[in-house]
């Protein structure tokens, strides 16, 4: 073949990409899963890494402003049974393989999770805000438990289970002092962990496509974000007291590392290991991916990444910006440089505000001030975010990220 399927983190996209280049195989790490002594020498070159520019400090007000017309539009685009996005609007973009209904059941759902956790992480209190919110929570608890893929060989539903199980998390703390609530709220989670388990990858770790076999137990090639993401969603149930089989983290752990590179960027999928000089496995075309995989090891303990290795992935991701940008709206996914759909950059951002909240509070503001300048200087005229044209859910899920990435760089938080 002279093609490889590259597809899609946070809602799920493919596209044929030109497959170039080899490369010397992934290193692997020691039996079990375990990091060997010598990690923090075989992980050296990813502590070093371009700049980034100094940029003046970004006001308060400025960033609040910038963060309630996000909340307003969010607020006017929520639809009238408590959702958002919708497979509406096919114009402007590519119409991508989505097997209905059950690919726009999983779109759906992950996007009015993003939207619900950007809503309550924005912290407005105003009346509207919280009834958005509540229709928001209503939705999600009656379509959530009926959440599964699509086809045999398209799993865009653990996109919808991850994010599901991040807003119902954050909608449990604002469900103190209502216990009923609150055990609705863990109930859901709890079957959003078992349908996790159901489609985690026969390999580990999950994907979103099994295009090898279609078997019940999937055979898809997982991809180091999507697995990303699912892991930061199963800390968040186990926080919560959901029980959450420990062999889903191992299996997933072990997934991310067999495809880091020794710089730390890592590979799209477990199928490109052995072409880790493929553009998108490159730092250009990795920038975007690397911050989840960095967010979700650091939350898990991985004691092979540093801190140095962690901020040296966020200069990176500001002073190669451009990469990103160079993607974003593009109507075909993976046509630009590395590789790079457009879809990776207000994920990208998003994981990258994670990463920030791992290190000292010290750390943070010089890169909270750049990260708050490059989102907000690409606010719409009507205060919402997009990066990819997609059906009617790219205004609704780019907005939920810059939301939830710029109130991460408010000073003190």
């Amino acid at each position: 073949m002279n093609s490889v399927t590259v597809a899609r983190p946070a809602v799920a996209w493919v596209i044929a990409v030109a497959a170039v280049c080899g490369g010397t195989a992934v290193p692997r790490p020691a039996a079990g899963g375990e990091e060997s002594a010598d990690a923090a020498g075989r992980f050296a070159a990813a502590e070093a890494g371009p700049q980034a520019a100094p940029v003046e400090p970004v006001a308060a007000e400025q960033l609040e402003a910038s963060i309630g017309r996000g909340v307003a539009f969010l607020l006017a685009s929520q639809r009238p049974d408590g959702s958002w996005g919708s497979a509406d609007n096919t114009r402007g973009g590519v119409d991508i393989y989505a097997p209905p209904p059950g690919a726009h059941h999983a779109f759906r759902g992950a996007v009015t999770a993003l939207c619900v956790s950007a809503l309550v992480e924005s912290g407005a209190a105003r009346p509207e805000v919280s009834a958005a919110i509540d229709r928001g929570r209503a939705w999600l608890l009656e379509h959530l438990p009926d959440l599964r893929r699509a086809t045999p060989d398209t799993l865009y539903n653990v996109w919808g289970h991850a994010y599901g199980i991040e807003a119902l998390a954050l909608l449990h703390r604002r469900a103190a002092g209502d216990p009923a609530l609150a055990q609705r709220l863990e109930d859901c989670v709890a079957g959003q962990v078992e349908l996790l388990d159901r489609y985690e990858s026969v390999d580990g770790g999950w994907g979103y496509y099994d295009f090898r076999i279609g078997s019940r137990k999937p055979a898809a090639s997982p991809t180091t974000f999507t697995t990303a993401t699912v892991l930061l969603a199963l800390a968040d149930a186990r926080d919560l007291g959901v029980a959450v089989p420990q062999r889903l983290f191992d299996r997933g752990l072990a997934s991310i590392r067999r495809q880091t590179k020794p710089d730390r960027s890592y590979t799209y999928g477990e199928y490109l290991k052995y072409r880790p000089q493929h553009p998108v496995n490159l730092p250009g075309g990795s920038v975007g991916r690397s911050q989840a995989c960095h967010a979700a090891l650091r939350r898990l303990g991985d004691p092979a990444l540093s801190d140095e290795a962690i901020r040296a992935w966020l200069e990176r991701l500001v002073a190669r910006n451009g990469w990103l940008d160079l993607g974003r709206k593009k109507p075909i996914p993976h046509e630009s440089w590395f590789a790079v759909a457009g879809y990776f950059f207000f994920y990208g951002h998003y994981y990258a505000a994670l990463c920030l909240e791992s290190l000292p509070a010290a750390d943070r503001p010089v890169i909270q001030d750049q990260l708050a300048r490059i989102v907000m200087a690409i606010q719409e005229p009507d205060g919402c975010w997009w990066d990819y044209p997609f059906y009617d859910y790219h205004t609704q899920y780019g907005t939920a990220f810059a939301v939830r990435t710029l109130v991460r760089c408010r000073h003190g938080g």
